[in-house]
């Protein structure tokens, strides 16, 4: 694991980017401090996943998922595709195709940097 103090990561950001890509993440300090992490995604994905898994949203709804199946109000499999199958249709049709559920929407990133999967 690198560290960087964050005076010196101000002064040559572009250099530790490039630094994050080659060696990976670098913690970067503040009088000693952990204050941030300084990682470079490996693609989209990547990047979604690293951005979902910070947001105070998606995890209380985590939170309220995990609480909902501890209480025994889960779905079975064959329930959660029925319930899918009716929002998508309006009716009970069968489980939509994998390519169906693996289909997404690309997101243009800002600055001409890719596309972000929504």
């Amino acid at each position: 694991m690198r560290i960087a103090p964050l005076a010196d990561v101000k002064a040559r950001l572009s250099a530790y980017l490039d630094r994050c890509e080659k060696e990976g993440p670098i913690v970067i300090t503040r009088n000693g401090t952990a204050v941030g992490v300084l990682i470079a995604p490996l693609d989209d994905d990547d990047l979604e996943m690293l951005l979902i898994a910070r947001s105070p949203r998606f995890q209380a709804l985590l939170e309220q998922s995990r609480a909902s199946i501890k209480a025994g109000r889960g779905l079975s499999r064959k329930d959660f595709w029925k319930v899918v199958a009716q929002r998508h249709s309006g009716s009970e049709s069968a489980r939509p195709n994998d390519g169906d559920l693996h289909r997404r929407q690309q997101k243009p990133l800002p600055h001409g940097r890719g596309s972000v999967t929504r």
